[in-house]
C-alpha cells in the first residue's frame, strides 16, 4: 500500500511564513493563519517543507483505493506564484460553495488564489470550516 510522502515535520511554521517571497504571499500568509486558527481553534504543523496544516486525517485516494495516509483536514501553501489552499473543494459542501469564493483557479487536489484581496473572507471561513469538520477514509481530492 502507498503512503503520502508528505508528512508532519517539526519545523517552525511562523518562521517558514516570515520567510515566505515576496512580501505580498508573506502578508497573505500570515493572515491565512490566523485566518485559519480561528475557524479551526488550533496551532498549525508544517507538512513537508511548504504546507501549513491544521489538523489530520485519514484519507482513502479516489483514483487508487489502495493509497491511503495522512493529509491535513485543511490547509495553505504560500508558493510564489499563488497561495495554494487545501481540502476546501473535498467534500460536497465545499465543492457546492466554492463558486461563491471569488477569484481562483482550481487544481487536482487544491485551490489557487493569486491575493487574499480577490477573495469573499467570510466565504473561506466557511470553506475552512466544512473541511475542519471532515472525518476519517474520506476521499481526497
Amino acid at each position: 500500500m502507498a503512503e503520502n510522502k508528505t508528512q508532519p515535520t517539526d519545523a517552525d511554521v511562523q518562521a517558514f511564513l516570515a520567510a515566505a517571497t515576496p512580501a505580498r504571499r508573506r502578508d497573505d500568509g500570515l493572515a491565512l493563519a490566523d485566518l485559519f486558527r480561528e475557524v479551526t481553534g488550533t496551532d498549525p504543523v508544517m507538512w513537508g517543507p511548504s504546507i501549513v496544516g491544521y489538523g489530520s486525517y485519514r484519507y482513502v485516494s479516489r483514483a487508487d483505493p489502495r493509497t491511503r495516509g495522512d493529509w491535513p483536514k485543511t490547509g495553505f501553501a504560500p508558493r510564489k506564484s499563488a497561495l495554494s489552499l487545501y481540502g476546501l473543494k473535498d467534500l460536497p459542501e465545499g465543492a457546492a460553495l466554492l463558486p461563491e469564493l471569488g477569484r481562483y483557479t482550481e487544481g487536482a487536489g487544491c485551490v489557487y488564489v493569486r491575493k487574499l484581496d480577490d477573495v469573499d473572507l467570510d466565504v473561506l471561513r466557511r470553506l475552512v470550516a466544512i473541511a475542519w469538520a471532515r472525518g476519517d477514509d474520506e476521499p481526497a481530492g
